[in-house]
């Protein structure tokens, strides 16, 4: 079964790429990008039924990861109550952790990952 709308969006911005807006070519968007872009879209409309039975675990997942790190922001302002201290890097770590997933995910579907992910390494622009 093909891919819902949501599901591409979703796909789509835990790999680390914007809004496609409608499958319209992004004019500002330079050759090495629509080319990025053009992969990605390959890619989901032909996986087998078993690769996107695992793109939707990989989606289910994920979702829950980043839902941790809203979950785990929303009490920063505790340090300490009773014998339970804060772990100040809690959010840091769960970032790091989804980030970790959503590049796995990208290597599963066989795509490099979208500019707003990386690929985890430094990127110097000079």
């Amino acid at each position: 079964m093909a891919f819902t709308d949501a599901e591409k969006t979703e796909i789509r911005r835990f790999c680390g790429y914007g809004a496609y807006g409608g499958g319209q070519p992004l004019p500002a968007s330079g050759y090495r990008f629509a080319t990025r872009y053009g992969a990605m879209e390959y890619r989901l409309n032909t996986l087998s039924a078993s690769e996107e039975a695992v793109a939707r675990r990989y989606l289910t997942d994920l979702a829950g990861l980043e839902s941790a790190i809203v979950g785990a922001s929303s009490n920063l302002d505790t340090d300490s109550a009773a014998v339970w201290k804060r772990n100040p890097n809690e959010v840091r770590d769960r970032r790091q952790l989804f980030n970790l997933w959503r590049r796995e995910f990208c290597r599963f579907l066989g795509i490099p990952p979208g500019p707003g992910l990386g690929d985890g390494s430094l990127c110097m622009v000079v």
